[in-house]
């Protein structure tokens, strides 16, 4: 079974064939050439998967070559052979891009292991780059940016809930990117042609709320003077993304409930159900379930919203996917502002990678705009990073002489921690400067 074809370039004909039996007894089918030309001739070869040829040609030399194959075929493996003793041209030929070198003479298993090992290299090369264009695509396709782990498992999640019409749930910090979660469901699902209908349910006033989401019939309240459609018969057929559901009134929960059970709204002031073929995405950065334990949000909503939950990872754990994101916003605020696409100096971002991004994503992408916009002769400074929010030990606290409670102290610590973060531990954790298994030890030691 042949392995592919390769170009064997050697203008010593003895050695040619040598060489080119040995190959051929392996597995391949060789192509030869004597010089630099003929080689280069055969480079459009469809099925040629490596090029083994000699430093020295009759009519030029390997790395001549090499640059030719690396400009027409840069898929292609390249190992070059040098006679015994010339170390320097192997050194040349590994930075310009060859995959390995072989030094003549050389014995037979020699020969067939450097071959073996330059494929190898190339088969990962296009298992890197075939993985590369994917995610470049998806990222394109859904406006996520990320290779962590935790990212990869949200982009297969996305995947496989986008052509159901499965309610979803997406939790996470603010700034974590859970709109660009919704619509990334909404884009690649079938209902992608039809609108995709986003509601901040923490920007509508109280009174409003009910009219917002199903509609009003004219005169149901003070300056309605003609009737209007709500969200949900605005997104028919499409897609609602309920943003900070965690906000909405507890009185409205049990209409919300009623309509996602049922299908079914009726305008605030009307008598009449309409029909409505809507499949809702809610998100929030609090911890529902925490909101149901303490009555502020109804058990039975919570569950119909959370059929299927996705949680954002915080920035803070995925910062290898920073210099991702920079590289991202800053070629993005290149365009919107007609700047010149620059490279972060290094130092610039390590100490965006170490920076705690307690806004995260949405933190960062402002910062990056911020550095372009500022860069003198193009170069983003340290000196224009925004002061990062320090923690203060114990402002204005001093020892008592009597001492104190430190059990009650820390309890006191752990609880106003969970408050401030809105009961999520990890932020809460973050708050204290501790590290998270030993926020939830002190957790269970306290009762907290």
């Amino acid at each position: 079974m042949s392995r592919g074809h390769l170009l064997l370039v050697e203008d010593d004909a003895a050695q040619r064939t040598l060489v080119s039996d040995i190959l051929d007894g392996a597995g391949f089918r060789v192509l030869s050439a004597e010089g630099l030309d003929a080689a280069v001739a055969q480079l459009g070869v469809p099925e040629l998967v490596m090029v083994l040829s000699d430093f020295r040609l009759a009519d030029g030399d390997g790395l001549a070559l090499l640059r030719e194959v690396r400009q027409r075929r840069p898929e292609l493996s390249f190992v070059l052979m040098t006679a015994y003793g010339s170390i320097q041209h192997a050194v040349e030929a590994i930075r310009a891009g060859a995959d390995d070198y072989l030094a003549k003479p050389f014995e037979r298993q020699a020969l067939l292991l450097t071959v073996d090992k330059a494929l190898r290299t190339r088969e990962l090369r296009e298992e890197n780059r075939r993985l590369n264009d994917a995610l470049g695509e998806r990222e394109q396709l859904v406006d996520l940016i990320g290779r962590a782990p935790a990212m990869q498992r949200l982009y297969r999640q996305i995947e496989r809930l986008a052509p159901t019409d499965a309610t979803v749930l997406v939790q996470g910090e603010s700034g974590t990117g859970k709109e660009l979660v919704a619509r990334a469901l909404h884009r690649l699902s079938r209902r992608a042609d039809r609108p995709f209908v986003a509601v901040n349910c923490a920007a509508i006033p109280e009174g409003l709320v009910e009219s917002e989401f199903f509609g009003a019939e004219r005169g149901a309240y003070t300056g309605a003077q003609s009737a209007r459609a709500g969200h949900f018969e605005n997104a028919h057929g499409g897609t609602l993304f309920l943003d900070e559901i965690g906000e909405l009134p507890l009185a409205l929960q049990p209409k919300l409930l009623r309509a996602l059970q049922e299908g079914r709204i009726s305008r605030v002031g009307g008598a009449r159900e309409t029909a409505v073929d809507v499949r809702v995405i809610a998100a929030t950065n609090r911890e529902l379930a925490i909101e149901v334990a303490e009555g502020r949000f109804r058990e039975d909503l919570y569950w119909r919203l959370n059929v299927v939950g996705l949680t954002l990872p915080p920035l803070r754990d995925r910062r290898e996917d920073i210099p991702l994101l920079v590289d991202h916003f800053a070629r993005r605020a290149a365009r919107q502002h007609g700047l010149p696409e620059v490279a972060f100096p290094r130092n610039v971002l390590r100490a965006l990678i170490d920076r705690p991004w307690s806004g995260n994503v949405r933190e960062l992408a402002n910062t990056v705009e911020r550095l372009m916009l500022l860069a003198e002769d193009g170069e983003p400074s340290l000196d224009d990073l925004p002061d990062a929010p320090r923690r203060q030990a114990a402002p204005g606290f001093v020892l008592p002489a009597e001492g104190i409670d430190w059990d009650a102290m820390e309890h006191s610590l752990l609880q106003q921690a969970l408050d401030l973060a809105q009961g999520q531990k990890k932020r809460a954790a973050a708050l204290l400067g501790l590290p998270y298994k030993a926020f939830l030890y002190r957790l269970e030691k306290h009762g907290v």
